[in-house]
């Protein structure tokens, strides 16, 4: 891979592509799950330059943390050490599993409760401290400066390194950032999954200059929000949940498949969605490329504070994605990207 990134305004480098975890142990396809080889595709993915490894607490309550724990771990050696002090580790809180059978959870964003989260993740990972700690949903019933306070505290015992938000408002970044620095957010952003590109107002936070209780409202998108405030932004599903590879078809999902009840994996659904398929398809035909390099190389282009997290349980789709980084796109290959239609269907 080439073009390293900063992860926000750490400092810290890593590879312009990461690697998602989380259908390692549930969502996508479970029937096929095989921890051995997804050990191996985490470490391959180190070796190969994706030091951004990314898991929660919710995937697989808990499962997909002791995986990433014991491929991490320090029988993970390679000739430049153990794979975990080459990595930034990320994971989450603030969703919790109710009934791993049918996946339901909820949000809680306690301050007691996200330091237990932190404590049992900690344990599972198998590490003293977290690099990098989302609060995966804001908690609504918990203002969300009392839940980032409580993971800020944490930074300061050593426990967390740098905190992130999964899914949240730009008014909710900005509220958190007066307390603590966000140093990435992550949400759902692909060529068929644009909402972190649009605008949406919030409470700027008041300047001096203004006086005291100045807090004008302004109007500015998620991942500008992130450019303006020296954070990183972080696409999850950023092949559209398998989606945007061309390879997919309705009807073939098992039943505890994520996609098997999502409106946008209908019969119908890939009927009308398929001019988002076929024109990435042909731009990738162009480049001898796969239609997920192509939208990878969609994403990596749109900013330099983007850092994909596409997953994978497949060491020759590991290899393919993280190739991505080397794939230029033509400006007139962009815009063709950019004026895609909507995507037929809701995300959840």
């Amino acid at each position: 891979m080439t073009g390293a990134r900063e992860l926000g305004s750490t400092g810290r480098t890593v590879g312009p592509l990461g690697l998602g975890c989380m259908g390692m142990s549930w969502g996508y396809a479970e029937s096929a799950r095989d921890d051995r080889q997804s050990v191996r595709v985490i470490r391959d993915a180190v070796e190969a330059g994706a030091e951004l490894i990314d898991t929660a607490l919710v995937y697989g309550d808990g499962h997909n943390e002791r995986l990433v724990g014991e491929a991490l771990g320090t029988t993970g050696r390679t000739g430049d050490g153990p794979l975990l002090d080459r990595v930034v580790l990320a994971t989450k809180g603030g969703l919790v599993v109710d009934d791993l059978a049918t996946k339901s959870m909820h949000r809680d964003g306690r301050p007691a409760s996200l330091t237990a989260q932190v404590d049992a993740s900690l344990t599972r990972l198998g590490v003293d401290h977290i690099d990098l700690y989302y609060l995966h949903r804001v908690d609504p019933a918990v203002p969300v400066e009392e839940s980032w306070a409580a993971l800020a505290d944490l930074v300061a015992t050593g426990k967390i390194r740098w905190l992130g938000l999964s899914e949240a408002t730009v008014d909710q970044a900005e509220t958190a950032h007066r307390i603590h620095p966000v140093t990435a957010v992550q949400s759902e952003l692909s060529l068929w999954t644009r909402g972190p590109l649009w605008a949406a107002p919030y409470r700027r936070t008041p300047s001096p200059a203004r006086g005291p209780g100045s807090t004008p409202v302004a109007t500015c998108s998620m991942l500008a929000w992130t450019r303006d405030h020296g954070a990183s932004f972080i696409p999850f599903a950023p092949l559209g949940r398998g989606y945007l590879t061309g390879t997919l078809a309705p009807g073939e999902f098992e039943e505890t498949d994520f996609r098997a009840a999502n409106s946008r994996f209908t019969t119908e659904a890939f009927r009308r969605n398929r001019a988002i398929t076929d024109a990435v398809a042909e731009i990738a035909e162009k480049h001898d490329a796969t239609p997920a390099q192509v939208s990878l190389a969609w994403l990596l282009g749109l900013s330099d504070n983007i850092i994909p997290i596409p997953g994978t349980r497949s060491g020759r789709h590991l290899r393919e994605n993280l190739a991505a980084s080397d794939l230029v796109l033509s400006g007139e290959e962009r815009q063709v990207l950019d004026e895609l239609p909507t995507a037929f269907g809701t995300r959840y």
